[in-house]
């Protein structure tokens, strides 16, 4: 039973109530439970966990069980929706979660080979039920569960990376708009790679030329994918396995216009100003600078500063493709921090796409948390 303001949230658009609006509960941890309100009213079926604050994740408002059958719908409409909106690539999210009314469940796929991610106390517990149902509509060579999120201990799961169908193995090889990429499905960042940004990669090449500057290039997704358009590009990062990464990438394509080097992207946007470098594209992919509300204030400084920096090297007609991840950064206070770097640096910006996670990651409307990645192409007029 929920109460009336958990009740309101629901009727509002969202998916969950938090352990604070459960008025009592009697059913057992991870299983998926029969909604009412104080007042006896039905509200839908849903994930109970009885560790989470985040207590009830709604699954719908039907009076229907929540079955195989169900869940097999379920998926068949988000690999359906897939088919409409990704191209010319083997990698991209199957299932986004809340978004695609699966919610605590992710699905990534890399070619023939996909990953799982049970996120929450119910979706662990029928997580063998899920990897049916994927083998069944999608025939992979092989299903990895990377349950080695941290979010899993708020439900009192462990971390763990297994192979549960089939073989995986060390290295995958996959396209992303056409372009090669290798891919370590136990060890690499999220389930292999960062998939949300695969169109935004696509979006920056249309606008690039001659000189850029890819900074936290993590594997080359945007040097590689530019680099056709560019003279040259060098990408820059701070981590060695990522430039590894970067490097064989590049060799696997046959591209030979873009140098990557290891470097701190504050300090060497510092030294190129000094140095009077100019550039016709500067991409920054930074890391998620806001980790929570309490570092909002220093996130904007960060971002302020790299952006700041980076509209000071950019030539007239250059484009920033500049980024943020991080969900507490609004996209109205991205661009208000655009607009302050561009008043510090003299320069005056035009927006000429604002942009969003890749079309596989869906917003869902009432539901904020679904939506974090912020992505501006902006053009240096003077």
């Amino acid at each position: 039973m929920i109460t009336s303001r958990g009740s309101e949230r629901l009727r509002a658009g969202h998916l969950w109530v938090y352990r604070s609006d459960v008025r009592s509960a009697s059913s057992e941890a991870g299983s998926i439970v029969r909604l009412t309100d104080e007042r006896g009213r039905y509200h839908g079926r849903a994930f109970y966990s009885d560790k989470s604050q985040i207590a009830v994740r709604l699954l719908t408002r039907e009076d229907v069980p929540v079955d195989r059958a169900f869940l097999t719908e379920r998926i068949r409409r988000a690999a359906a929706y897939r088919k409409t909106v990704v191209e010319n690539t083997e990698t991209y999210r199957l299932i986004y979660g809340e978004a695609d009314l699966l919610p605590s469940l992710i699905v990534d796929r890399y070619s023939d080979y996909f990953v799982v991610q049970t996120l929450s106390q119910s979706t662990d517990r029928i997580k063998s039920l899920f990897c049916e149902i994927l083998v069944d509509l999608f025939s992979p060579k092989g299903v990895l569960e990377r349950n080695d999120p941290k979010v899993r201990l708020l439900e009192g799961l462990e971390q763990r990376v297994g192979v549960i169908y089939g073989e995986i193995p060390d290295e995958v090889v996959a396209k992303e708009n056409g372009i090669a990429f290798v891919y370590d499905l136990r060890k690499g960042q999220k389930t292999g790679s960062f998939l949300d940004q695969r169109e935004n990669h696509w979006a920056a090449r249309r606008y690039a030329s001659g000189e850029a500057l890819d900074c936290f290039s993590y594997q080359g997704g945007f040097s590689l994918t530019i680099a056709g358009k560019c003279n040259h590009v060098e990408g820059v990062d701070m981590a060695p396995a990522a430039l590894e990464s970067a490097r064989r990438n590049q060799k696997l394509n046959a591209i030979s216009n873009v140098t990557f080097r290891e470097a701190n992207t504050f300090d060497l946007l510092k030294e190129y100003d000094e140095l009077g470098r100019r550039f016709d594209m500067i991409v920054l992919d930074p890391p998620a600078f806001a980790k929570n509300r309490d570092s909002i204030p220093a996130a904007q400084r960060g971002y302020k500063e790299i952006n700041l920096r980076a509209m000071k090297l950019l030539k007239p007609g250059g484009y920033l493709v500049t980024c943020s991840c991080s969900y507490h950064i609004s996209e109205a206070l991205f661009l208000q921090i655009l607009a302050e770097s561009a008043n510090d640096a003299r320069k005056t910006i035009s927006v000429v796409e604002r942009r969003t996670q890749s079309q596989d990651h869906p917003i869902l409307l009432t539901m904020p948390e679904t939506h974090y990645l912020k992505c501006m192409i902006v053009k240096v007029l003077e």
